[in-house]
């Protein structure tokens, strides 16, 4: 574990913007494993999607539309879903909020 960040305090990482006029920050990660926290305006969308990493998600505050392969459901904080591999996937903020994702393995392309 010689050089690998295992701990993460509040405010430590900074907000990037994402394509889809979101932001997003890493928070940790390894080769196996990623947690990546999103955040949203009201209105925001993080368009529909498909990646081979499976995502367990968190909603750390807001109400979001989650639609996961077709299905949709309304999700507010403390709620969480997952995204097995390959699926097509988005979100809709009906409030602003915040997710924290977690990747397996890691997102390569969301590292500098």
């Amino acid at each position: 574990m010689t050089g690998t960040k295992i701990f993460a305090h509040a405010g430590e990482a900074a907000w990037t913007p994402t394509p889809d006029g979101n932001r997003r920050r890493v928070l940790l990660h390894t080769d196996e494993l990623m947690m990546v926290e999103f955040g949203f305006d009201k209105g925001g969308v993080g368009a529909l999607h498909s990646h081979p990493h499976v995502q367990a998600s968190y909603v750390a505050e807001g109400r979001f539309e989650v639609t996961i392969d077709g299905r949709t459901e309304i999700l507010e904080a403390g709620s969480s879903f997952i995204v097995p591999s390959s699926l097509v996937h988005g979100v809709r903020a009906l409030d602003a909020g915040r997710l924290v994702d977690s990747f397996t393995p890691h997102r390569a392309d969301f590292l500098d």
